[in-house]
């Protein structure tokens, strides 16, 4: 057994006992209370970009000045080292510093999510003890796909429990088969969602019915379903999602956390007219042009975007030019 693995099993109970013992005072833990969630996971996460330098380094200088931009705005949390964050691209030391530095830079009473999937139960265990020591909150696990073939529902339950079983922090299921080329199984997700250590899951499919069906099959756990775009975002709350992490955040945070405000008071006439203003941009910064539209649209609004890692290529001068057409053509520019 690895020593992070052995780590992890010492440690689990030790760490489990403090966040159970935390809750009152610090990070937005709350007791839970009849149907109340353990640690809320309640509102708008931004899927943090990774800033690099002209050379293509992290740049931590720039991701503390983004973050400092941030506190401004009535996020729940973040989430470092999503597929925003341009997690493949990253080496395990450049994780683990990101992770430390967003801790370092964020307020206390927000959350912090950090992608810890790897392929290999082993390799996602040691990262994701490594990112709890570096300071996360919640663990995001994304589903290992390299052998999708394989990757049954008892294959991914296996998976998942035993990265819940050893990982000193709650993590929540990350499914984007935009990415993966693999949907988490619904009967996958029913029976993790038993787990004492796996407390939701974020989910980037779009499928509402499906969205639906998971709050309505867990509804007797301690388990919390995320949208995984603002696209979908108030069809989501409707259905019973506890928030969303959306890439637009990263670029639109206030008018996301105003929607999530909307939804939550009812006031669906003024969400939905919100909601239809957010869609082209967020498909522009997503599917369309993906993370190098999403920082270059960032650079608009006052925070730092930068380049991408290669193989990720600038925008052509008339992507650009569409980009910023998408954002005015909706009265954000």
């Amino acid at each position: 057994m690895a020593f992070s693995t052995r780590l992890a099993s010492s440690l689990r109970p030790a760490l489990a006992a403090l966040h159970r013992a935390a809750p009152r005072q610090c990070r937005g833990l709350s007791t839970r209370q009849g149907s109340e969630p353990s640690l809320n996971l309640g509102g708008i996460f931004p899927p943090l970009a990774t800033p690099f330098s002209p050379t293509q380094e992290v740049d931590y200088a720039q991701l503390e000045e983004n973050l400092r931009r941030y506190a401004s705005i009535p996020f729940r949390g973040v989430v470092a080292l999503g597929s925003n964050g341009e997690y493949p691209y990253l080496a395990s030391h450049e994780r683990v510093e990101v992770v430390s530095c967003v801790r370092r830079a964020l307020p206390r009473d927000r959350l912090l999510l950090a992608g810890s999937g790897c392929e290999s139960t082993q390799a996602t265990i040691e990262l994701t003890v490594s990112m709890a020591e570096a300071g996360a909150d919640v663990a995001l696990v994304v589903t290992p796909c390299y052998y999708r073939g394989a990757m049954t529902t008892a294959a991914l339950v296996r998976h998942y429990t035993e990265v819940g079983d050893a990982s000193p922090i709650p993590v929540v299921l990350y499914s984007v088969p935009a990415n993966t080329g693999l949907d988490l199984p619904m009967e996958a997700v029913i029976t993790l969602a038993q787990h004492p250590n796996i407390i939701g899951i974020k989910d980037s499919g779009g499928d509402i019915t499906r969205m639906g069906l998971m709050v309505h099959k867990t509804r007797q756990e301690d388990f919390q379903v995320l949208a995984g775009s603002a696209n979908f975002l108030l069809a989501s709350y409707a259905v019973g999602a506890s928030g969303g992490v959306c890439a637009l955040a990263n670029v639109l945070g206030d008018p996301l956390c105003q929607l999530d405000h909307l939804c939550r008071k009812g006031q669906w006439q003024e969400a939905r007219d919100l909601q239809h203003r957010l869609i082209e941009p967020n498909t522009a910064v997503t599917r369309r042009f993906g993370i190098p539209g999403l920082k270059k649209a960032m650079e608009w609004f006052g925070y730092y975007g930068g380049p991408c890692r290669a193989p990720l290529a600038p925008l052509s001068p008339a992507q650009v030019e569409e980009l910023r057409s998408t954002f005015s053509a909706n009265g954000w520019l």
